[in-house]
């Protein structure tokens, strides 16, 4: 069932009645207090610039255990070179901003509206947000941004403008961070490479309510 949420209450129903592909509840507002709020319960917006906002609680979550990511023989040597130069939260808007607008593989247009972006934004003016930059020749090259709630690091979006850029953030994030786990909230090949798995809701939460 996908539930309405109401314009001046925040909150938001049991993550266990999301749809099968994860859809739980539409409408609502991206302010700071609802976003905290949906971050905190397992769930995350995700829609398209003519939607309206749409919440998600996937059943099962795509996840990376810090100490279990893998790192790959010639991404080691890239690391050991030390070709990128590596900041925490120097340029939270260009890196949200280069998520938003960098060409993706089979996607057209983006998710990262200009209202979340303004949102996101907002969350890191007040601590909550957090971006993680990846530099080459003082050139901005790659990043990715997320939400940290306790020791479980929310990944939004990362970007790369070369090879290996955004691999070097996530792994910096693994192994800086003190996170016991890295969000990734949906599959795709390329977090799988990095031992990104699956986990129930339910794990899920357990770890992000310890």
């Amino acid at each position: 069932m996908v539930f309405r949420l109401l314009d001046d209450e925040i909150i938001f129903p049991d993550v266990a009645l999301a749809e099968p592909d994860g859809l739980l509840a539409v409408g609502g507002d991206l302010s700071l207090e609802r976003l905290v709020l949906a971050y905190r319960s397992g769930i995350f917006p995700w829609y398209s610039e003519d939607d309206p906002i749409l919440w998600y609680a996937p059943h099962e979550r795509c996840v990376i255990y810090p100490d279990r990511i893998k790192i790959s023989k010639s991404m080691f040597v890239s690391l050991k070179k030390q070709i990128f130069n590596v900041t925490v939260n120097q340029a939270f808007e260009q890196v949200i901003t280069h998520c938003a607008t960098t060409p993706r593989l089979g996607q057209d247009g983006t998710w990262i509206t200009t209202e979340m972006q303004n949102a996101y934004i907002n969350l890191h003016k007040n601590g909550i947000a957090h971006s993680i930059e990846v530099w080459q020749n003082e050139k901005l090259v790659g990043g990715l941004y997320g939400i940290k709630i306790g020791n479980v690091f929310c990944g939004e979006s990362m970007f790369s403008l070369a090879s290996n850029a955004s691999k070097t953030a996530l792994i910096f994030l693994a192994k800086n961070f003190g996170l016991e786990l890295i969000d990734c909230q949906l599959p795709n090949d390329h977090l799988m490479s990095l031992g990104a798995e699956m986990i129930s809701m339910q794990a899920y939460l357990e770890v992000l309510n310890s």
